[in-house]
């Protein structure tokens, strides 16, 4: 079971881990436009035009955690944590990678730009911008 907590417990979590790891699954354009966690790797599970899943997911998070964790054996004991926009995204990407073997899945529920106000906002109720985490753009 994918565990599921909000960004600010996540940026708690990232600063007292050597051996946690935060994905941004978000297609390149919203990671380069609307901006991303600083130190964030990106992996985008989907991309226009098509926004289908990504083939090449699985094994491109096991190529960028070989880069940054060589000296680890087991990369399936590396803490991994997801972020999309809102948290649906990169659940998906937990249930992928939890069936592949990673025990250590953490999902940002709230995402990098929360939920939707009553005026379908984001970016105004919670998130990882919202909640003034370190991010940048471009």
């Amino acid at each position: 079971m994918v565990k599921e907590i909000n960004s600010t417990k996540a940026y708690s979590i990232l600063q007292q881990s050597g051996n946690t790891v935060l994905i941004d699954v978000r297609s390149s354009m919203e990671y380069e436009y609307v901006g991303h966690p600083i130190n964030a790797i990106h992996i985008p599970i989907k991309e226009s035009p098509d926004w289908e899943i990504r083939t090449d997911f699985i094994n491109n998070v096991r190529s960028e955690l070989e880069k940054k964790f060589p000296d680890i054996q087991n990369l399936s004991e590396v803490h991994i944590i997801l972020l999309c926009r809102s948290g649906k995204r990169s659940g998906q990407a937990a249930v992928m990678l939890e069936s592949e073997g990673y025990k250590n899945i953490i999902n940002i529920i709230d995402g990098f730009e929360g939920d939707k106000d009553a005026n379908d906002h984001r970016s105004v109720i919670n998130g990882w911008r919202f909640n003034k985490l370190p991010w940048e753009q471009g």
